[in-house]
Parts: structure tokens; C-alpha cells; sequence
């Protein structure tokens, strides 16, 4: 089974920056004018970890801050739809895909042409590690004309225009890559903001590109602070400091004013996954039995104080199309007595409410007869042995939609044998084959209803135990219009975001 060394949950931090929000004298603390549009100061949860990389994680907060985007983008539906491109439309039975761009420049002022888009395509099936949205999949793309971009695939693939809304393939100018394919985002990007100036991992200064295919945006820039306590970002926001705070802990909502805090339902789900390669849960019975003993309203009330609701599944509510297509789990095992077993469970303390949610489910498992082990690390910390197999059961969160808004990507990548985000080390026959045959399906209702099938066939073999689905909660000073807080984690910061 191969596991990839990357996951896809958003989740390194560092420690908290003293004195983050005071004036640096880039004009983040006063408005430019009315005419100009006064600067938005937002304090984010997680920094860059990989030098601002497209190919991994920070692609991600580098499309919540509007600096980057691809051919095309997720709607609230999930639905790709136009960005750079303007449309497309398939050939060859799907095996190759023709998008049109319409009419934009890089924000070093040069156009967006079908070259340069190849360029960038290329250049990103050939990162290491490939973007986990391409994981997999061999593609290749062609300029035809100035305007038109042909991208083909070795199998056909119903779901490429959802793919490439992924941030990690987004379009840069050809000066933004080195000859050892690295890239260099600061002024290179198609956003409504530009990268201009990177203070390490703790800040980064933002301005508004005049020239975006989008319009104008109303805010002249960006500053963009990095602090991984929760409390900080908070108080940030209580004092005025910042404008927006990402991501707040629920234990901080209740001393804010009720105004600036805003929840949306996400994809982003918490869950019990079981090691069921190696050590106790390798027997059904006890994973049969680990289910059992499980209360998920207890978490959703005690962890998340209502900021989350018990799990249905995989899929959640943010994702309105899933609950009318649930299939009931089959031929679970019959729980065994637990009877004293030994088992550890891990998770990581950069998401506040994940160690409490541990806590709850380490009293209800030994209740149910389990002896419980807790270890606690940052994830940082963390990640090499969870990768390894190293404990027996770990709370983690995902969001299910990140990579292409595409359930069925997700349930390959995270439950199939050769998936390369499988915490649970799942290996199971019949799941591969009804994942397999969800990939087949092209059209929307079908590939959904296959995929709640294949969804079914993940929980009875109680490798994962959804815990809850997230809300996320944003703080955003009244201030402030426009914001874009979105189940897929995607987008914050657009064109009409303002102060």
C-alpha cells in the first residue's frame, strides 16, 4: 500500500507571533482612502510551510487570499465553473478537454495566453510530490492558438474541469518558474491580489492587481499576518486589530461580540480513523465494538459547543445532495468484548478542539472496556508516525472536498488500497471495486449515487467512525463587507471584500 508523505488537512502552525498585529509602516493600519480602499488586515491560522509553493498546502492560503486561480472553480454547488477559462467542452470520449480563456493578464502585465497555461499544466504534473489533485493521473497539455488549450488524459476523465479548480493548478507567468521547476509566486499570480513582499513564515504584504479580468477590487491590499493561537486571532479581532481572524476556537465565540461572527457549514468533517493494518483493530470485532461505544452528539456539544453537528456519514450537510442518496452500511461485524485491550490514540493539538475530542473518546472507550493511551503533539510532530501506522486509532481532520470538489477523488485517495491518504491503511476488495466503478460513472447523479454506495461499503468495515461535521467559524469586524467564507476553504478574500 503506498501512503503519500503529504496530507491534506491544512494543518502546520507555528508559535504564537509576539506582537503581531502592531504597525509596521506599510500603511496596513490606516486606510489609503475612500477612493483607493483601505487595506484589510486578516490573521490566518497556518502558516506557509513550503516557501509559498503552489504544488502543496500553501497553494490553499494563497487562494483564500486571492492571489491565484486556475481555469476554472468550484461554485457553492461544487460545480466547476468558469475562471480563466471561459469554457470547455470534451473530445475523444473524454480522454482530452478543450478550454477556451477569455481575456486576462498576469499580474506582471503580460497576457494570458494558451502557451503559458500549458506551462504552467506541465509544470505541475511534474512537481514532486504531483499535486494530489492530478495524483495519479497523467496529463498532459497542448497550446492551440493563442486562445485555446487542449489537456488530455491517458483514461478518460469525467471530472478534469473539477480537477483543475484545484489552487494547486493554478496559472502563472513563464518568469515565475526557475530551471529546477520551481516557482516563484510574488507578482506572478492572475488574482485580484498580488503577492509583493514575504516577511518569512509570520506575515506577507498583498496589493491590489488594477488589472484583474474580475474588476477592480474594492480593497487596495492585503496584510497578512500568521499566528497559530486561536486566542490571539480573537483578541486581534476583539481589540480592532485585524479585520478578519480565520478560524476561531469555538471556546473563544462566546466572549466576542455577536456580530462578528459568522458560520458556514463545511465539508470539513472530524473522524476516528483505525489502523487496520496493524495492532488491535485489525479485528472487525473490536472495531465493530469501538463504534458501538461511541456518543458523536457528546463530542459535537462538549468539543465543538455546537459549532458541529453528529456525522451521517462521510458527507455532510454542506454538501446538500448527500443525505437524499445515503446508503445504509451493511454486514458490519458483530462487536467483540474489548476486554482490556491496549490501544493508543493520537491526534494533534494545532486544531484546538481535536485533544478535547480525543479526551471524550478515550473516556468512552474505556468505558466500553478499552485500556486508552493519549498522545497529543503538534502535528508536525505527529505526522511521520501516523504515516507509518504507528498507533492504533487517530482524530483527524479533513475536509472532503479540498482537492476537486469530487466525492469519489476522495474516497480513492482516502480509502482504496492504493489511496495515498489512507489513515486507516483500508485494504478492502469490495470497496475498490464499487470506488472504481463510482470513477466510471460521468454523469453528476450517477457519480453521486455511486459514490454513496461506495460510501456504504467504507463504513461496514468501520475502518473510519465519523464524528462530526464542521462549521466553520469566521470572525469578521462589522465593518467589513464581502467577505467569502466557503465550505470548500477555498476563498475568503475576493474583489468585494472591503472596509
Amino acid at each position: 500500500m503506498r501512503t503519500s508523505r503529504r496530507l491534506t488537512a491544512g494543518l502546520f502552525v507555528l508559535p504564537l507571533l509576539s506582537g503581531c498585529f502592531a504597525s509596521s509602516g506599510d500603511g496596513s493600519s490606516a486606510s489609503s482612502g475612500a477612493a483607493e480602499g483601505a487595506r484589510l488586515r486578516v490573521a490566518l491560522p497556518f502558516a506557509p510551510t513550503e516557501n509559498y509553493s503552489p504544488y502543496g498546502q500553501d497553494a490553499m492560503l494563497l487562494s483564500r487570499l486571492g492571489v491565484i486561480e486556475g481555469l476554472t472553480k468550484l461554485d457553492a454547488n461544487g460545480t466547476a465553473v468558469p475562471a480563466l477559462a471561459e469554457s470547455w467542452s470534451s473530445e475523444n470520449g473524454g480522454k482530452s478537454w478543450v478550454f477556451t480563456l477569455r481575456d486576462a493578464r498576469f499580474q506582471d502585465g503580460e497576457a494570458v495566453t494558451a502557451k503559458a497555461v500549458a506551462a504552467s499544466l506541465t509544470a505541475a504534473g511534474k512537481a514532486d510530490p504531483v499535486p494530489s489533485a492530478i495524483s495519479g493521473v497523467r496529463l498532459t497539455a497542448t497550446p492551440e492558438g493563442d486562445q485555446r488549450v487542449r489537456v488530455g488524459t491517458e483514461e478518460a476523465d469525467p471530472v478534469l474541469p473539477l480537477r483543475l479548480s484545484n489552487p494547486s493548478l493554478s496559472v502563472f507567468a513563464p518568469k515565475a518558474y526557475d530551471a529546477k521547476g520551481e516557482v516563484d509566486v510574488v507578482g506572478t499570480a492572475t488574482g485580484p491580489f498580488a503577492l509583493t513582499e514575504v516577511d518569512g513564515d509570520t506575515a506577507a504584504t498583498l496589493d491590489r492587481f488594477d488589472d484583474y479580468w474580475g474588476g477592480r477590487a474594492q480593497a487596495s491590499g492585503i496584510t497578512a499576518r500568521f499566528v497559530s493561537d486561536g486566542t490571539a486571532r480573537a483578541n486581534a479581532l476583539r481589540t480592532g486589530d485585524v479585520d478578519i481572524a480565520e478560524s476561531l476556537p469555538v471556546a473563544q465565540v462566546s466572549s466576542l461580540d455577536k456580530d462578528t461572527v459568522h458560520q458556514v457549514n463545511t465539508a470539513r468533517n472530524t473522524g476516528l480513523y483505525l489502523n487496520t493494518r496493524s495492532g488491535a483493530f485489525t479485528d472487525a470485532g473490536l472495531r465493530a465494538a469501538a463504534r458501538e461505544a461511541i456518543d458523536t452528539s457528546v463530542i459535537a456539544k462538549g468539543a465543538y459547543e455546537g459549532y458541529a453537528v453528529p456525522a451521517q456519514g462521510l458527507f455532510g450537510p454542506a454538501l446538500t445532495w448527500a443525505a437524499g442518496k445515503r446508503v445504509e452500511p451493511a454486514g458490519r461485524a458483530k462487536a467483540a468484548d474489548p476486554d482490556g485491550t491496549d490501544i493508543t490514540l493520537a491526534t494533534y493539538s494545532d486544531r484546538p478542539e481535536l485533544p478535547e475530542a480525543a479526551q471524550i473518546l478515550q473516556q468512552q472507550l474505556q468505558k466500553a472496556g478499552f485500556e486508552v493511551k493519549l498522545e497529543v503533539r503538534t502535528y508536525a510532530r505527529l505526522e511521520g508516525d501516523l504515516l507509518g501506522g504507528k498507533f492504533d486509532a487517530a482524530v483527524f481532520s479533513r475536509n472532503m472536498m479540498l482537492d476537486t470538489g469530487d466525492p469519489v477523488t476522495v474516497l480513492a485517495s482516502d480509502y482504496t488500497c492504493d489511496g495515498s491518504n489512507n489513515l486507516s491503511f483500508l485494504c478492502d476488495e469490495n470497496v475498490d471495486k464499487l470506488v472504481a466503478a463510482a470513477q466510471a460513472e460521468s454523469g453528476t447523479a450517477e457519480r453521486q449515487n455511486a459514490a454513496m454506495k461506495a460510501e456504504a461499503a467504507v463504513l461496514g468495515t468501520d475502518s473510519v467512525i465519523p464524528l462530526v461535521h464542521l462549521k466553520l467559524v469566521a470572525g469578521i469586524a462589522t465593518s467589513v463587507q464581502g467577505a467569502l467564507p466557503d465550505p470548500y476553504e477555498r476563498t475568503l478574500i475576493g474583489t468585494g471584500t472591503r472596509r
